[in-house]
């Protein structure tokens, strides 16, 4: 995840965050995440893993943005002064609660955007011109892309989310780089793909694509009702996707890449271009917690530092991968 002048990168049960802090230096925090779901086999079943990845990625994304705005906040220092009694009164949990909160401000933003604002606008439609039940649902699911797609844009005008999307392409390009066998080095992360096919962005749009379809089929006549298995249906929905996007990260196939193709063309917004001083900062992440020369050497069958030793080396037959493009 592309944080505040930084990249988050997760392996396993751990977490690394990159920050270009102002004096110029990269500080790397490196610490365990413990998932929201109450028992680990949860996290590995289809379609129910899905939802407590969602509800990690939520919580783990904003505890840290938090953090990385702090290197940049001017009155870091008054602020932590101010809140001690708050501090003390939660027992030193006031980040986390904070977190919480931020999480479920964001969800009810979220549902109040993206859910009951079309359900709305499409009722009103059906108002105005009495058309079938099933053409409003479509109306509905066609609203809801809008919203969507105009939401990434209008963020996209914000000079601070344009540093954001640049991080977010050096991530993406990082994460290119190595599974495509090459060495992760500042020029070749710079010749890799700013594309991805698990970007959350990706993960976002099957979310609302998904909603669309599930809303034609499931049809109810209560107005109060109707809200309310909407917003129940959201854990489903996100099962379904996280599916989607797993298996789209896999496959070539024909039809995931069609699926995968409006994903793509809304990374072309959620992502930019990174500078060096970026993609460096995006290695410092993943090197946190990554062994990307074990990876290639396991996976593409050479050794990395042999090759940068004598980089005019021809390379063996399992090697050849290294010299292709994406």
């Amino acid at each position: 995840q592309a944080v505040i002048e930084g990249v988050m990168m997760k392996n396993q049960d751990r977490y690394a965050v990159a920050v270009r802090t102002q004096s110029g230096e990269i500080e790397v925090a490196l610490e365990e995440y413990e998932s929201f779901a109450p028992a680990r086999i949860l996290t590995r079943i289809p379609f129910i893993r899905g939802i407590f990845n969602f509800i990690d990625s939520l919580i783990l994304g904003t505890k840290t943005l938090t953090y990385s705005a702090s290197f940049y906040e001017e009155v870091a220092e008054k602020h932590k002064q101010k809140e001690k009694p708050v501090d003390r009164a939660l027992k030193d949990h006031s980040q986390k609660v904070l977190s919480v909160i931020s999480v479920i401000f964001s969800v009810v933003i979220a549902v109040a955007l993206f859910i009951l604002l079309p359900l709305y606008l499409s009722q009103l439609l059906k108002r105005w011109l009495n058309y079938p039940d099933t053409t409003i649902a479509i109306f509905e699911g066609v609203i809801r892309v809008l919203i969507f797609v105009l939401y990434i844009v209008f963020i996209s005008l914000m000079k601070d989310i344009r540093r954001v999307f640049m991080y977010h392409g050096a991530e993406h390009k990082c994460i290119n780089c190595i599974e495509k066998g090459r060495p992760l080095t500042v020029q070749n992360v710079r010749e890799s793909s700013r594309l991805h096919k698990r970007c959350g962005t990706s993960f976002l749009f099957y979310v609302v694509f998904i909603s669309v379809i599930l809303f034609i089929f499931i049809r109810v006549n209560d107005p109060i009702m109707r809200v309310i298995v909407r917003v129940l249906l959201i854990p489903v929905i996100a099962g379904i996707s996280y599916e989607i996007i797993r298996l789209a990260g896999r496959s070539n196939n024909i039809l995931i890449l069609l699926l995968s193709a409006p994903g793509f063309w809304l990374q072309r917004m959620t992502t930019r271009e990174p500078e060096d001083a970026m993609i460096e900062v995006g290695i410092a992440s993943v090197e946190a917690v990554f062994d990307w020369r074990e990876y290639l050497q396991k996976e593409f069958g050479y050794d990395p530092a042999a090759l940068q030793e004598t980089p005019d080396a021809e390379p063996q037959p399992g090697e050849a991968d290294y010299y292709l493009d994406e």
